[in-house]
């Protein structure tokens, strides 16, 4: 990912391979998906895309309980 790379690993040096991929994992939790737009995903970050689905799956389940 080019993003994680620029903005993360380059800019960072890591004593040890845990300290890397813990390094990673926050980048990605706390400012990639938070805050990143993605164009596959309708411009939006993939944490808010997810928060949508729920949304949508939550108000679908909803409606099949529904009698008619």
């Amino acid at each position: 990912m080019k993003t994680l790379k620029y903005e993360e690993v380059y800019r960072s040096e890591y004593r040890h391979l845990a300290e890397a991929q813990t390094s990673m994992g926050m980048f990605l939790e706390k400012v990639y998906n938070p805050k990143r737009l993605h164009s596959a995903l309708g411009y939006l970050p993939p944490a808010e895309f997810e928060r949508g689905l729920r949304v949508q799956n939550h108000k679908q389940a909803a409606a099949r309980l529904l009698p008619l």
